[in-house]
């Protein structure tokens, strides 16, 4: 174990991760002079190891002895004959102990903690009698919501991270974009950008990949995998292949209605257990659900549901895929309000706005160049519009005006300035 130790954590032989800083480092930093277990929920691959590895960097540049401080990915093969055992999780870290020989408060991170059984009991006995700094990451949120809360209740603070966001993949691309100077100048840049970024998404090594079937083969990977690994042991499904087949599925049918009774004739399977694997699905972050508008709760959860990808580069890789970049930019902004408010819904009447989130009407339109397009899009916001929802935006992909008084924008105008403005 100890090659391990010491292979998870180089920074005790002064090697620091040089990646791209992630927007949520500034809330982790936040968190980490406070009492609180800190969790990183996310999607596999979407960056959480790394968002914890610079956190390592900052409290070892702020004065932190890097023995201090331990790093362990549980979903290491080595651990794998010790999973149903949460004891181990004791031996590792007495192991550590002896190891590093820390003097005094101690930094532990255990990277895909849902790989232990029962590993919250070992937190909660850790948390309430030493003096250690928990951060865990896991990529299922039933997990880290429900079984940390029962046993820490009020003794938690959460991080969700998703994958990159158009902020961070133009500082990838090393493309400036921090005032208009700079985005009228690289305005061609961005636009490409911008265009490679919705049809391939967020994850870091598939756009770090010039190969576009290779970006496929990737995003099918990172897919299976999360079926394979996440919920088919968890959950004990049987049919396993049926799984599979109902994600690759749904892929097709992103930002449309789901239709739980066709989707039961499609696949020879119950209504009951549609519902389950597609929760099964929002569980692990793949995909997420949203409620029709009401006022009144129950009525909102008996609503028809629309659904949307947590990122765009799975709509490549959907058995009927197509470079729709309309489809790609409702999906790419149903991510971002729901990145700020976890509430958002569609509205759908006589007319159908896409999204309601803040007492604000969204809706998407790749552009509206068309007279009909034009008139439907706008024409919609008239037949929603209320005291309580003054305020009515229509995003594109790249026209930005003012048509009477609903502000049209951009998909960078909207996440650089109107989204990046909230955070």
């Amino acid at each position: 174990m100890k090659n391990i130790l010491i292979e998870q954590n180089p920074h005790w032989n002064n090697r620091i991760n040089s990646s791209i800083t992630r927007e949520k480092l500034a809330q982790l930093i936040e968190y980490l002079p406070l009492r609180q277990v800190i969790t990183i929920s996310g999607i596999r691959r979407c960056g959480k190891s790394t968002l914890a590895k610079q956190a390592i960097d900052y409290l070892i540049k702020s004065g932190v002895n890097p023995y201090n401080i331990l790093f362990v990915n549980l979903e290491q093969p080595y651990f794998l004959e010790y999973k149903h055992d949460a004891n181990y999780l004791n031996t590792v870290y007495d192991e550590y102990l002896k190891l590093a020989n820390p003097r005094g408060k101690t930094y532990v991170i255990f990277d895909e903690v849902q790989f232990f059984e029962n590993w919250q009991v070992f937190i909660k006995s850790k948390y309430e009698s030493s003096d250690i700094k928990f951060i865990i990451t896991g990529s299922n949120s039933s997990l880290l919501s429900n079984d940390l809360n029962t046993l820490l209740s009020g003794r938690t603070l959460g991080i969700h991270l998703e994958t990159f966001s158009f902020r961070e993949f133009l500082d990838y691309k090393q493309i400036a974009y921090s005032n208009e100077i700079e985005r009228i100048t690289h305005r061609i840049a961005i636009a490409r950008a911008k265009e490679e970024y919705l049809t391939w998404g967020g994850f870091y090594e598939v756009f770090d990949e010039e190969q576009e079937h290779i970006k496929r083969e990737i995003l099918i990977s990172y897919a299976k995998n999360i079926i394979y690994q996440d919920i088919v042991p968890r959950y004990g499904i049987r049919n396993s292949s049926e799984l599979e087949r109902l994600f690759f599925y749904l892929l097709s049918t992103a930002t449309g209605i789901v239709n739980y009774s066709k989707l039961a004739e499609i696949f020879d399977i119950s209504d009951k257990s549609i519902k389950e694997y597609i929760g099964y699905f929002e569980e692990v972050f793949l995909l997420r659900r949203i409620d029709r508008y009401h006022t009144k709760p129950k009525e909102k959860i008996r609503s028809s549901k629309k659904i949307y990808l947590n990122d765009n580069g799975f709509l490549q890789i959907a058995p009927k895929h197509s470079k729709n970049l309309g489809t790609a930019l409702e999906n790419k902004v149903f991510n971002v309000l729901y990145a700020n408010d976890n509430s958002v819904t569609y509205m759908r009447e006589k007319y159908e706005v896409d999204f309601y989130s803040h007492k604000t009407l969204y809706q998407v339109a790749y552009d509206i160049e068309d007279e009909k397009t034009r008139k439907r899009e706008l024409g919609a916001f008239k037949y929603f519009k209320s005291e309580d929802t003054q305020t009515c935006k229509l995003i594109t992909f790249d026209t930005n005006e003012l048509v009477d008084d609903i502000e049209v924008l951009s998909f960078d105008e909207f996440v650089l300035d109107e989204i990046g403005s909230r955070g």
